[in-house]
């Protein structure tokens, strides 16, 4: 059993399980009955995703430097109680079921997920 950390919208992979968007907003112009089936996401966490503010950051890291900074106020928005427990949740499942997390970015090297998946292997979550 395994987290499988992924591009949402991407195609679906054998025994990806249930498909969780770890971003801020849903899918643009996108009906919510078709998030699943389009392969955006089967259930919406945004309590995963970085803040407005980080999002705006992330976007304008045009360098390693401004990356790190990121990169330390994301893990700091992480390590509060009630995104701290969730890590911590997901990281028990994954040893009991397959699933996947995602965001939007094309770039996984500049993506929150990157970090996400540090963070749950920190937490010794399987990841795939």
């Amino acid at each position: 059993m395994s987290i499988r950390v992924l591009r949402l919208g991407s195609p679906r992979v054998p025994n990806e399980g249930v498909r969780l968007g770890t971003v801020r907003r849903p899918p643009r112009g996108v009906p919510k009955r078709d998030f699943a089936k389009l392969n955006y996401y089967d259930v919406w966490l945004p309590n995963l995703a970085p803040s407005q503010a980080l999002v705006t950051l992330a976007l304008g890291s045009t360098d390693e430097r401004s990356w790190k900074v990121f990169e330390r106020k994301y893990k700091a928005e992480m390590s509060k109680p009630d995104a701290a427990r969730v890590i911590d949740v997901l990281a028990a499942f994954s040893h009991q079921t397959n699933f996947s997390v995602g965001c939007y970015c094309e770039d996984e090297t500049r993506c929150h997920r990157s970090i996400l998946k540090q963070l749950l292997e920190q937490r010794g979550a399987d990841i795939a």
